[in-house]
């Protein structure tokens, strides 16, 4: 579903991605792991088109969409849920939801029920400000924005940063629930070692701005809640 070839990107004239090259499978959910500033964000931005690719091509269903705004990536079916969950504040939650469709030119009534069919627990909240909920409660509107424009891949990044473990655990059976009845596909940057242990079939480790080693979720261990990556893949 999406191939990702030789990719560089940066912040100006600070190069910080260096010839990125992997892919996701239609139904496939693949972690990344690195420590703090190892260009992980930065790969997210660059694949949703808000940091532009200096070299290299990223292909979603065969098509190229690495020269594609934003919003026509969107289009495309990649939903971006970015660190710190980007929902407006000022807007309750059924407005966020229905700005979400907006995009897509999606019918408000009909994508608003289909969310909540898949996240239930924002219903008693429609007419709450998103400002007003909680930190877990506004990671679920977070991906219910994502969910509501019906995408083909989801990137998130970092969705359990301060998050209670109740809703952890509800994230995780919500998104293994999508995969099986829509085939989504996931990119997930997390440090949660049990989540993306929980979620991902495989793991790419970043290491300065390029991946070093990609191995399957199931050998990842407790030690890495330390940040003790360099037994990995050993």
């Amino acid at each position: 579903m999406l191939e990702v070839s030789g990719i560089r990107s940066g912040y100006g004239r600070i190069p910080i991605l260096s010839n990125i090259s992997f892919g996701v499978d239609q139904a496939e959910f693949v972690g990344i792991l690195g420590h703090n500033g190892m260009g992980k964000t930065t790969l997210l931005k660059t694949l949703v088109g808000l940091l532009p690719a200096t070299a290299g091509d990223i292909r979603l269903g065969g098509r190229s969409i690495v020269k594609l705004p934003p919003h026509q990536r969107a289009a495309q079916g990649v939903s971006y849920v970015p660190q710190g969950r980007g929902i407006f504040p000022g807007l309750t939650v059924r407005e966020n939801i229905e700005f979400a469709l907006a995009a897509k030119s999606l019918p408000a009534a009909e994508g608003v029920s289909r969310v909540l069919a898949e996240i239930p627990r924002l219903e008693r909240l429609l007419d709450r400000q998103g400002g007003t909920l909680s930190g877990g409660e506004q990671q679920l509107l977070a991906l219910a924005r994502a969910l509501a424009q019906q995408p083909k891949l989801v990137l998130l990044d970092e969705p359990t940063e301060g998050i209670q473990p109740s809703i952890i655990g509800e994230m995780v059976e919500l998104l293994q629930g999508l995969r099986a009845r829509s085939g989504i596909a996931v990119l997930l940057v997390e440090q949660n070692i049990d989540f993306i242990r929980s979620l991902s079939d495989r793991v790419l480790l970043m290491q300065k701005g390029s991946i070093v080693r990609q191995f399957p979720a199931s050998e990842l261990s407790d030690a890495m809640a330390m940040g003790d990556f360099a037994a990995i893949g050993h």
